[in-house]
């Protein structure tokens, strides 16, 4: 039988994080990363949104293993939550190995987890197919792309990727081994497409180690850095410049606090200073010697960051004279509770630099210059843009073309889609169950049908109808209790009236046989319909019978 070889995302493309890739063959299957994505705004109360893992779970069989690019969180912060349905063993390069192992054992699941480490270079045999690690520059250290031997040829998967030449930590992007692989002949390239449709090149990360120099040593007061937990090597630049300024890190926010303990046991982060000294130390030190690092760039509501802005923290009350530096980019749809923090943060009397008046974040992906050199080094017979919102696929697929790859060949595709090659071309030939699941506290998989609930709740509000029926005739004992919230702030006299009769009417014919969801079924069609044609609102409507 000729080889097939199946693509199917189930998450990052479309969209920004939720990152998880499917390659299938006939008889063996492997899944690329398993990230997390920030809620939008819509979504309420939920935490975070994973990919559905249906497809893969069905497969179970087939499941030869997990391979993880890199460490953030949009590409391992799934894993907790995906393990207990797809248990496989876990690949990947040193550092991420250890961040994975400090959020499994958060979760209590690193016992029963495989994590198995590969260096670069490494062969790696999955079934069917064999996998190489090979070093590229992100923002964090250890970053991998992917080149996957499979049965109908070389597949080779950039993960996050900029070519940055003096990388603060590691070396530069391999780019030999890139062109060794290219003449070699790939026959799919799935690239990172997050900032296609930047011009030019994404600067040096050494740019960020100047500014964050710079400002702590003329600056008269605190310095706060918020960043994200797993950005080791923005660590190690605010702890090099806190260092070469005479000040003391400390360091606050339980995830930071982790993985700054996994990375100094490591050897990934370098430093004479006492990281986790206690925040009580701070007392007794003037303000120009301290630099608290932080999480919280994101404006989570319970990260360490956001508790300073709401005067809630335990140890760091923010006064005059701190600065505070958001060294991250926003995500998409945290926008509202960034601005938010920062507004907080003013109000307390700090200054608040970010990216757009500051050179304290430099991105960690490939702008087009660096995407198209790529492209020419690889000169794939197929491809598919990954990460990314789709109109970042569809410019990355637009340099695919500039570039020479045949139009027929350049595949955007969107989660769930089905890529199958073979030897007579590519085409997409279905799709999957790839929808969004939602992690709301220990609940995971929290449905629409709850989110709608919660969206309807929140635009209109609850009107709660409480009937008392009498246990042998099935009638009403008096007139019902009407209890709202979020609906009107105190229910006019008139209108509690007619609703109060309306309610009678509705049920004045049970009988003691009378089925009680009907009762309820009756109550809530009435009220509903009177309320919109006298306010012009549809509160949800609760109707709650007792009987005595």
């Amino acid at each position: 039988m000729a080889p097939k070889l199946r693509l199917i995302p189930l998450g990052g493309l479309g969209e920004i994080g939720k990152n998880m890739m499917v390659l299938e063959s006939d008889d063996d299957l492997i899944v690329i990363d398993a990230g997390v994505m920030f809620p939008e705004e819509e979504m309420l109360g939920i935490d975070l949104v994973i990919p559905d893992v249906t497809y893969v779970e069905e497969r179970r069989q087939k499941l030869r293993g997990i391979v993880i690019t890199h460490g953030h969180e949009d590409h391992t912060g799934a894993l907790p939550y995906v393990l207990p349905r797809i248990p496989a063993p876990i690949y990947c390069t040193p550092l991420t190995r250890g961040l994975i192992s400090v959020k499994l054992k958060e979760h209590g699941l690193l016992e029963q987890a495989e994590i198995r480490m590969a260096q670069f270079g490494e062969k790696v045999r999955l079934g069917a197919f064999t996998i190489e690690f090979v070093r590229v520059t992100h923002s964090i250290p250890d970053s991998a792309a992917l080149a996957i031997r499979t049965p109908l040829g070389l597949v080779l998967h950039t993960g996050d990727f900029k070519l940055d030449h003096t990388p603060v930590m590691g070396l530069p992007t391999d780019l030999q081994r890139l062109a060794q692989l290219g003449r070699e002949g790939v026959l799919l390239l799935l690239s990172d497409s997050t900032y296609a449709d930047v011009p030019g090149y994404t600067p040096s990360e050494r740019i960020v180690g100047d500014t964050l120099w710079k400002i702590m040593a003329t600056t008269q007061g605190r310095v706060i850095v918020a960043t994200f937990a797993s950005l080791i090597s923005r660590v190690q630049q605010v702890v090099d410049a806190a260092t070469a300024c005479g000040r003391q890190v400390f360091v606050t926010g339980r995830s930071m606090m982790d993985n700054v303990a996994m990375a100094l046991e490591q050897g990934y982060l370098r430093t004479d200073q006492d990281l986790l000294a206690p925040l009580e130390r701070m007392k007794g030190l003037p303000p120009d010697k301290v630099v608290i690092l932080t999480t919280g760039a994101q404006g989570e509501p319970t990260s360490a960051l956001v508790r300073m802005a709401n005067r809630d923290h335990r140890y760091v009350e923010i006064r005059p004279g701190d600065t505070v530096i958001l060294s991250s980019s926003p995500i998409p749809g945290n926008e509202v509770l960034i601005n938010r923090t920062i507004n907080s943060l003013y109000r307390l009397g700090a200054q608040v630099l970010h990216s757009r008046i500051a050179d304290v974040h430099v991105r960690g992906h490939a702008a087009q210059e660096e995407l198209k050199l790529v492209l020419g080094l690889i000169q794939p017979q197929y491809f598919v843009p990954i990460h990314g919102e789709y109109r970042h696929l569809a410019q990355h697929a637009e340099l695919a073309r500039i570039m020479g790859v045949a139009p027929q060949n350049i595949f955007v595709l969107e989660d769930g889609d089905v890529l199958e090659l073979d030897a007579t071309g590519g085409r997409v030939t279905g799709r999957v169950p790839a929808d969004l699941v939602y992690v709301d506290g220990l609940a995971v998989g929290t449905g629409h049908v709850v989110l709608r609930d919660r969206r309807h709740l929140a635009s209109d509000g609850v009107l709660v109808v409480l009937v008392t029926l009498d246990k042998h005739t099935g009638r009403p004992l008096g007139p019902p209790d009407l209890v709202s919230r979020g609906f009107m702030e105190e229910l006019p006299r008139s209108l509690l009236e007619r609703a109060q009769r309306l309610a009678m009417e509705a049920v004045a014919g049970a009988s003691p046989t009378t089925d009680r969801a009907e009762v309820a079924s009756r109550l809530h069609d009435a009220l509903l319909r009177f309320l919109y044609e006298e306010t012009g609102r549809r509160p949800m409507v609760l109707p709650l019978t007792v009987e005595v």
